[in-house]
């Protein structure tokens, strides 16, 4: 449903940007933003063990570190678009997989055009390929196993029938321990600008050979 004649449809952001959520810009994209916001978005609606919330951010870096050792062979590029692939969160927040069900088609427009905006501004393709797609819900599935079990309460044997059984990863591999937001931030920063940095690299290299 489109929104009341004269109704906010934009959100102003820390860097001061000002991103309409109904047509976003990639100008008005900024990785500062998104990695702030990230960290203050809490998975599992905030329902898990532990001093901070497990937010958004660690989530990402937890996909990314499944996803990365899973495809040894990736490219910095799939790198990215793994880390980021919850980036829209930043503005629009963590909706638990029931509510989408409910709330329908409208929720999915909203973050495809975010994810669009998002990659744009990061030279990266609008969307993932539908292979790459496969790839990095694998990586999401198996994080939101040990999510499950280590921090939200399910038994193995419910997060078994939801999720699927984890193979080759363990938890001993990820940062699943929920940091304080502002490590969870830093982080992901950290993490975004080491793989731009490998992305530049290995464009430096193609136009060298």
């Amino acid at each position: 449903m489109p929104p009341a004649p004269g109704a906010r449809a934009w959100q102003r952001m820390l860097s001061g940007r000002r991103l309409d959520l109904l047509d976003p810009s990639p100008l008005d994209v900024e990785i500062s933003d998104i990695a702030h916001g990230l960290a203050r978005v809490a998975r599992w609606n905030g329902q898990t063990r532990g001093d901070h919330a497990f937010s958004v951010a660690q989530h990402c870096l937890v996909v990314e570190e499944i996803f990365r050792r899973c495809n040894p062979a990736c490219t910095p590029q799939a790198l990215q678009m793994t880390l980021l692939h919850d980036a829209p969160e930043y503005v629009i927040g963590d909706m638990i997989s029931p509510f989408k069900s409910v709330v329908g088609g409208g929720y999915k427009t909203v973050e495809q055009r975010l994810e669009a905006a998002i990659h744009l501004r990061f030279g990266l393709p609008p969307h993932a390929t539908r292979e790459l797609k496969v790839l990095i819900k694998k990586a999401d599935t198996v994080a939101a196993f040990f999510e499950a079990t280590e921090l939200a309460g399910f038994s193995v044997a419910e997060a078994r029938k939801f999720f699927g059984q984890p193979r080759g990863i363990t938890r001993d591999m990820l940062p699943i321990e929920p940091m304080p937001a502002l490590e969870a931030q830093e982080r992901f920063l950290l993490r975004f600008h080491e793989i731009e940095a490998e992305r530049v690299a290995g464009e430096g290299t193609s136009k060298a050979s």
